[in-house]
Parts: structure tokens; C-alpha cells; sequence
């Protein structure tokens, strides 16, 4: 069969990949000259499938308000007259419930923990290297009321089997020696062995040669105008200057793909939540983190990358602007120097922000649409990363006419009617 990839992100570039495994003729067309150019480029590293969490849940409504005064914001909303925004606001703010929360959560760590294993045999399928670390993740509180608050958190983690350990301060430094540092400043954490890091830049664009090895033809600088529709069925997507055709259509373009299914009446509430990230160079290894520590405070990821650290981190609502604010990068600064203050050197950070693209109730948008040759991979938010492999893998089965590995209800955009 014959499929067009829209978009050339971790989700389209692993899409291909396991199209092409499947026998696919697979071809990805992407606006930017290279794969992981956008919202791929400079995300925080994790491969996280134990903090695979709707934002919306009981308590956000307070929550937001505290934010809205307090230093270091982790959630910035400017709405102006975006109606998306305040229709997406509203169906968020209706998903915390505790029953909304506990199945929306169900979903998201049921394909997170998928693509993690999809990921581990990827990788021992291509001996691709990315700057990966399987040490696992920290996320560091420094109350004891974000402690004791971790307990819902915990009983999921249960429910899924997934392995965790609830730590003192001393068992945190011995996770991350570094912190041994500002010991004083640390009450706790949860550690989640099982999950990993890496530079999704670096595995996507790996990836895409190891796809075009497989026959994947990339088209970039390519710039998708519309898709044209023919009797009931997605006939082909008018580029700047030529049609291309396909049997089959997947639309990955992150927080563009709605902005593209609109045109042929398909509605999704994926919304771009803006985020940072700087990317620090290594002066002391020894005081810089092992894996990722998850700062809780300022919901920050701390992530060692080779000889780099990245951290990222915080939410903007603000629709498609992509404009860098040097405030927003003082909080990643000061969370970096408060727990790793020998670890890197900030006067040599890159800063950098790119567009997630999230859906109200934090699950992806995967699977069939109204049109039977038109498919979905998008809206996965903060955790492309995390979940890009198993969303391809089911991405794949449902083109190759199989049932997927793992139970897909409430995946695909018939959840929003």
C-alpha cells in the first residue's frame, strides 16, 4: 500500500519507520529542510511512561489560580480572542473529574508503556544511539505536602504495575549524586527505574536515515496546503506546487493538524502549548544529573545528555506564537543553579521553544477518521517522546488492517464525536 506521512516530527519520522517495516510504500513530506526541526528539536529528553498524566485533574481549577501569582510560573495562559483557546479551556476544566482523571490517565500510561517496550526493541532492531541513559527518573519534591500528594500518583502506578520507589532525602542523592549539594533544599522524591532519556532530535533524524534505508522517500521544504477530498475518501494533499496521491493518509504535524483536518470538516481539540527549553554545556560532570531529575516546584525536567544538561519545561497558551521570552527562561535558569549549581554553564545556554500539541483531556489522538483511508497520530502533548513509538506501532497495525498490540479504545478523534 501506498501511504503519505504529513509531517516529519518524532511521530511522522517513527510512523514511516514502522510503515516501511510493515511493507509499506511510504513517502514523508514535511515544511522544514530536515526531520525534527519544529516541536522535536529541543524537547526535554525523557522517555517517561510512569509520569504519563492528564494536566487536567482534580484540583487544576485552584492550582491555576495559585500559578497565576506565583514567581516562576509553571502555566502562562494570554488568550485574547482565541475562541479555540476558551472552547479547549472549557472541555479541560470539564476533564477534572476523579473519574475523567482515572481514565484518561489508564489511557495515556497504557500506550506509554507500550511504546517504551516498542522503543527497547527499536533499539536492539537497529543499534540506534541518541545520547540514550536507561537510569531512570527523579522527580524531586522539596515540601512535604508534595510528598504526601504523590499518593494518588502512586496508587496509579500500582494499578499498572509500573516500578517505582518512594524516597527520603538521602535516597534521592544516592539516585543523583549531585544533589548532595542542596541536600537542605530536597524532602523526597519518586524514582521510576524503568524509564529513560535521550535526544529526540538526535534518534529522530537517526531514525529518518535508517527509514530511508527501508525506501522511505523524504520530501522536505515542502509546505502542505490542503487535503482534497473525492467521493467520501481523501483523494490527495495539494502542495505548493504539485498533488501528491496515496492509498492511505496520516496526518502528524503536530499542533498544525487540526488547522489542515478543518479544511475537510474534521474538528480535534488539539491546541499548541508552548514550552522551553535551554541546553546547558557541562563544566562538572560530577555535579551534573545522572538521568532526569523532575523538579516539582517549577514542573521543570532536568535531563543529562551527553555532555549537555537540558531543561524544560513550562506551559504558554498563547496560540501559534513562538516568540522567545527571556522571563520565561529565568525560571529554567534558576531551577537548573538552584539543584546543579556547578553542573553546567548558563552563560553558554541555547534557549529554544517549539509548540506541543495537546488535547483537552491528555490523550493522543490516534487512529481512523470519518474518511476510510485518513488516519490521525497527533495531540500527544508533552510526551510525544514517550509515546512516539507505540502510537506509531498502532498507527501501523490499524493502516495494515490488524489489530493492534494493545487495547486502542478512546484513542482516535470518534472520542469527540
Amino acid at each position: 500500500m501506498k501511504v503519505l506521512v504529513l509531517g516529519a516530527g518524532v511521530i511522522g519520522v517513527t510512523s514511516a519507520y514502522y510503515l516501511a517495516r510493515a511493507g509499506h510504500e511510504v513517502t514523508v513530506v514535511d515544511r522544514q529542510s530536515a526531520a525534527a526541526e519544529e516541536t522535536s528539536f529541543g524537547n526535554s529528553g525523557q522517555v517517561s511512561p510512569g509520569y504519563s498524566a492528564p494536566w487536567s485533574k482534580p484540583g487544576l481549577p485552584l492550582q491555576m489560580l495559585k500559578w497565576a501569582f506565583a514567581p516562576h510560573s509553571p502555566l502562562i495562559i494570554r488568550p485574547g480572542l482565541d475562541l479555540k483557546l476558551y472552547s479547549w479551556l472549557l472541555q479541560a476544566l470539564g476533564n477534572c473529574t476523579a473519574e475523567r482523571y482515572a481514565l484518561n490517565k489508564a489511557r495515556m500510561v497504557r500506550l506509554a508503556e507500550y511504546s517504551r517496550d516498542c522503543l527497547i526493541q527499536l533499539r536492539a532492531d537497529t543499534a540506534i544511539a541518541y545520547d540514550e541513559r536507561t537510569r531512570g527518573t527523579l522527580q524531586v519534591m522539596r515540601t512535604r505536602q508534595q510528598l504526601d500528594a504523590v499518593a494518588g500518583d502512586i496508587a496509579v502506578l500500582k494499578q499498572f504495575g509500573v516500578r517505582h520507589e518512594l524516597l527520603d532525602a538521602a535516597g534521592c542523592v544516592a539516585a543523583e549524586p549531585a544533589l548532595a549539594l542542596v541536600r537542605e533544599k530536597i524532602a523526597g522524591g519518586l524514582r521510576l527505574p524503568g524509564d529513560e532519556t535521550g535526544d529526540c532530535n538526535i534518534f529522530t533524524k537517526t531514525l529518518a536515515g535508517i527509514a530511508q534505508g527501508l525506501g522511505v522517500t523524504f520530501l522536505f521544504g515542502k509546505t502542505i496546503r490542503q487535503l482534497t477530498v473525492v467521493g467520501g475518501r481523501i483523494a490527495g494533499v495539494a502542495l505548493e506546487d504539485q498533488t501528491l496521491t496515496a492509498d492511505a493518509y496520516v496526518a502528524a504535524m503536530g499542533s498544525y493538524t487540526p488547522l489542515l483536518l478543518r479544511e475537510v470538516g474534521i474538528s480535534i481539540p488539539v491546541y499548541p502549548v508552548k514550552g522551553y527549553s535551554i541546553t546547558v554545556p557541562i563544566t562538572d560532570p560530577d555535579a551534573a544529573p545522572v538521568s532526569t531529575v523532575m523538579d516539582e516546584t517549577y514542573k521543570i525536567a532536568i535531563t543529562r545528555l551527553g555532555t549537555r544538561i537540558r531543561a524544560g519545561g513550562r506551559a504558554e497558551l498563547t496560540g501559534y506564537d513562538r516568540t522567545l521570552r527571556p522571563e520565561r527562561r529565568a525560571a529554567l535558569d534558576h531551577s537548573v543553579r538552584d539543584l546543579f549549581p556547578r553542573g553546567g554553564d548558563l552563560s553558554r545556554a541555547s534557549f529554544w521553544t517549539g509548540l506541543r500539541p495537546m488535547t483537552p483531556d491528555g490523550t493522543p489522538v490516534v487512529g481512523a477518521t470519518p474518511y476510510p483511508n485518513l488516519y490521525t497520530n497527533t495531540g500527544h502533548g508533552t510526551l510525544g517522546w514517550t509515546m512516539s513509538c507505540g502510537s506509531a506501532r498502532v498507527l501501523t497495525d490499524l493502516v495494515s488492517g490488524k489489530a493492534p498490540e494493545i487495547d486502542t479504545t478512546g484513542l482516535s478523534c470518534a472520542r469527540y464525536g
